[in-house]
């Protein structure tokens, strides 16, 4: 196995590790066993857990990214652009009742812990809270694009705690509809 390989395997499980599992409750062992690798070899690539979190943290602000420039690419419109963003909690809803918002819930677990990687998660959702204004002033409202951005990010934050809490994939959908509703409205 490549060196960047076994070290993109190894933040891929630890990634869906914290994710399922949370991040004070993964070990080294745990994210060592998920990619059959030996504590030896693993400290080649990690020194720490910290350092792990921080490849992760990486990696899903690289996805993140990606995630977006796609949508900037292949939709033309701001408010198809949102659409794609609000749809996220239908395309991931079987994670999402089991586990949450991969952000949200490590975001929330680092600042609990009070943990210095804390600000680094916050760029995952300042990224969505930037691209989501950015699609807001678009549509005309620059004056409220950053108050709309974050009232449609922590609307999501809570669908997908409640779809956790209460395993209830029919409430993300009708969450859903309201939202899309919500945004026909801020268009007008």
């Amino acid at each position: 196995m490549a060196a960047n390989s076994t070290r993109e395997q190894i933040v891929s499980a630890a990634d869906e590790l914290f994710y399922q599992r949370g991040y004070e409750h993964t070990s080294f062992a745990d994210i060592a066993a998920a990619v059959n690798l030996s504590r030896g070899n693993f400290y080649y690539h990690f020194k720490t857990k910290d350092d792990i979190l921080a490849a992760v943290i990486a990696r899903r602000l690289d996805n993140t990214r990606a995630l977006l420039e796609g949508w900037q690419t292949e939709t033309p419109e701001p408010a198809a652009r949102i659409r794609c963003f609000i749809r996220i909690l239908i395309m991931n809803r079987a994670k999402i009742i089991l586990y949450g918002c991969p952000v949200g819930t490590l975001c929330s677990e680092l600042a609990k812990l009070e943990h210095p990687a804390q600000t680094d998660a916050g760029r995952l959702f300042g990224l969505f809270r930037q691209w989501l204004a950015g699609q807001f002033e678009r549509l005309g409202r620059a004056a409220d694009a950053d108050a709309l951005a974050m009232h449609l990010l922590a609307r999501s934050q809570g669908i997908a705690t409640l779809a956790s809490t209460f395993r209830d994939e029919d409430f993300i959908r009708q969450e859903v509809e309201l939202l899309d509703a919500w945004l026909q409205c801020q268009i007008h």
